[in-house]
Parts: C-alpha cells; structure tokens; sequence
C-alpha cells in the first residue's frame, strides 16, 4: 500500500509537466518537474522495481508507474523532437544558414551531466550617480579579446523585487561564447513606476558607451535580453525609440500586452496580477489607462520594431503564454525580423537549469539569435 500511495504522489506530481500548476508553490515545484525531469523519473524506477519485493496491488501501481513515466519523460521527448526542427526553422527565421556543427539543441548526455560552469569574474559598475543600490550593474567581461558586442540583462521579479544577481547561469554562458554582459538593477515598484525602469536601462547604455573603450565594447552592437517583467522593461525600451547601436531583444516570458494582462488577470493562488501590475503603473485600468497602454511593448510593435527572439512556456502561471502569441502575431503582421521559441511543457522560470530541455533549447536559440543580429 506504502508504495501505491507512493507512485499515486509521483503521478499527481509528474502532472506539473502537463498542466499549468494551479498554485505558487506547485509552480516551483513544476521547474523541477520538466527541467530536472531525470530526479523524478528516477524516484519512479525506484517505486516501480520495488514491486518486484513487494506483491501487494503489485499491478496497480506497476500500472501507474508506467503511465507516470511516460508523463515525466514527455518534456525530453517533446524536446528532442523539437531540436530536429530547431535549426531550420531559425534559418528561414532569421534568413540564413548557419548552423554550428559543434552545437545541438538539445542533448540528453548534457542534461545528466553535473559538472560546474567556470564562473566569470565580474566588476559592479555605478552607471548613475546617486546612492541608491538600483544604480549599479554587474559587468562580466567576454572570455575573448578585441571589442565585443555587449547583452544587457534586465531582471524579473513583478517589477518589486529582484535584481542583477538572479540567474547568472546564462550571463557566465554569453561570456565565455564572447559576448559582454551587463546584468542591470533597477528602480523598483510601488516606490517608481514605469517608465522609470525604461530610463535606467537607457541611463545604463549611455554608461556603457561612455565607458566602451575602457570595457571593449563594440558600441554598434548592443541587445536587450529580459526576462518576466524584465522581458516588457526590455521590449518597451527597444521599441518606443531607436537606441544607438541597439541590434536586436530577447524575451522570455514577458508580458507584452498590459491592457489585456488586465483584463484577465492570473490565478490569484499564484499571483495577484492585477495588485502587481497597479504598484507599477500607478492604479486600476479604470483609473490610469493610457499607463496601461503606454506600457505595453505590443503598442510599439511596428514595422520599425528591432529584431526580437520571443521565448515562452505553454504552461506558464504567472505570465500568461498568451501575451507571447499576440506579440508573435503583431510582429508577423508587421514583417518584423522575430522567432517564437514556443515550449509546450515549460513553465514561468524554466531557464533556472540551462541544462533542462528548455534551458538547453532556450540557449541555443538565444546564441544563434545573437550571432545573426550582432555580424
């Protein structure tokens, strides 16, 4: 019975890589589930060949296990199927045909291996004078010499919290494959409200200019990457104006359409969208509605709109997938230079592990957008 309960429970979990986890903590709990899938699959051989000893409901749950297998090993299957694709479809996406033969999308002996990344030193860099802790940035040089392109990273967190340290697995990445990375804070809400994040990107480009020769950044080539609500500061801020040297922006997972996001807000067990999105635009719709309108990166989307990688899981909690469909949508209509990296297992935050199918499928698509928009 112990070990019927026990692959029930396992069931019940490996549900996670299927459905949009339905509270907070299940999201959490939903990472893992897809990205560290291995952890769970594991767990589950172990209840299924302990009903070799133990006979009693020995075919329930053997029964059960199996199908709960086939549950937890769905996002290596979906993402080893999706790697064959990948390629070609970023070539026609991006108009060429370079495909790296030392690189693949996705690699089951990458995810079962456990080795660490060498971390790359960085420097915190004050790119505005005042003493607030939001006017710094994290600057880690590019593991290769002459003048480089440079990301600059703009991190999640319900514009309220966070800061340039979150997930730093992908900016050690960028670095050793040559790029510059500056890692941004910002002003946070309720205490600033939009556009002030967008300034402080900006405040933190015109920084980095200034300071290129010093840092070797190569000044015509800069790309935003954000992610969450960092993702809507890092689309706002590359399409409501032209950026010097400004090449291209990476979304993940951001909501790029506030006037809908209100609309329909997310599950309030996960989150209260709509209380996030007052602190940062300063009230309901009813009450500041161009705020809502002039926020949102799908407004700006045109045919002059910079070259955008949209990347989105279908089982997001926090920032509805729908956001990325209607940003994929204007941006087709527009003829913009885009790819939507669409994950039909991922959740919200399913970049924690780079070595997951979505992380390592989400890397790859972020290195051939940059190499194509920063030639």
């Amino acid at each position: 019975m112990i070990r019927l309960t026990l692959i029930f429970i396992a069931f019940l979990v490996s549900l996670l890589a299927v459905f949009r986890a339905p509270t907070y903590h299940l999201w959490l709990l939903a990472i893992g589930v897809a990205e560290f899938a291995w952890v769970f699959i594991t767990i589950t051989f172990v209840l299924l060949v302990a009903g070799f000893i133990s006979q009693k409901y020995q075919l329930a749950g053997t029964l059960l296990g199996i199908i709960t297998l086939f549950i937890l090993l769905s996002p290596i299957f979906r993402a080893y199927i999706m790697a064959r694709a990948l390629p070609a479809a970023l070539d026609t996406a991006l108009g060429e045909n370079d495909r790296d033969s030392s690189a693949t999308p996705f690699s089951l002996l990458t995810m079962l291996t456990d080795y660490p990344q060498q971390p790359v030193p960085t420097k915190t860099l004050t790119y505005r004078k005042d003493d607030l802790p939001s006017s710094t940035l994290d600057f880690y040089p590019a593991q290769q010499a002459g003048l480089r392109p440079c990301v600059v990273v703009i991190h999640g967190g319900s514009w309220s919290s966070g800061d340039s340290k979150q997930l730093p697995e992908l900016n050690n990445y960028l670095a050793q494959a040559g790029y510059h990375v500056a890692s941004v804070n910002y002003r946070l809400a309720p205490a600033y409200l939009c556009p002030t994040p967008i300034e402080d990107v900006y405040a933190a480009m015109d920084y980095l200019r200034e300071h290129a020769a010093a840092l070797h950044i190569d000044t015509s080539n800069f790309v935003l990457l954000g992610r969450s609500a960092g993702a809507q500061i890092a689309l706002l801020a590359a399409y409501r104006q032209k950026v010097p040297g400004l090449k291209g922006v990476i979304d993940f997972y951001g909501p790029a359409d506030m006037v809908w996001g209100y609309s329909l807000p997310a599950n309030p067990l996960v989150m209260d969208s709509r209380k996030v999105l007052e602190n940062y635009l300063g009230g309901t719709y009813s009450a500041v509605p161009a705020n809502y309108a002039a926020s949102s990166p799908i407004e700006f989307a045109d045919r002059q709109a910079m070259p955008t990688l949209i990347i989105h899981g279908e089982n997001d909690p926090l920032v509805a997938y729908e956001h990325s469909i209607r940003l994929n949508k204007k941006l087709t209509d527009n003829g913009t230079k885009h790819y939507f990296l669409s994950l039909p297992w991922a959740t919200h935050g399913f970049d924690y592990n780079l070595k997951g199918p979505g992380g390592q499928l989400s890397t790859y698509a972020v290195d051939r957008f940059l190499r194509n928009i920063t030639q």
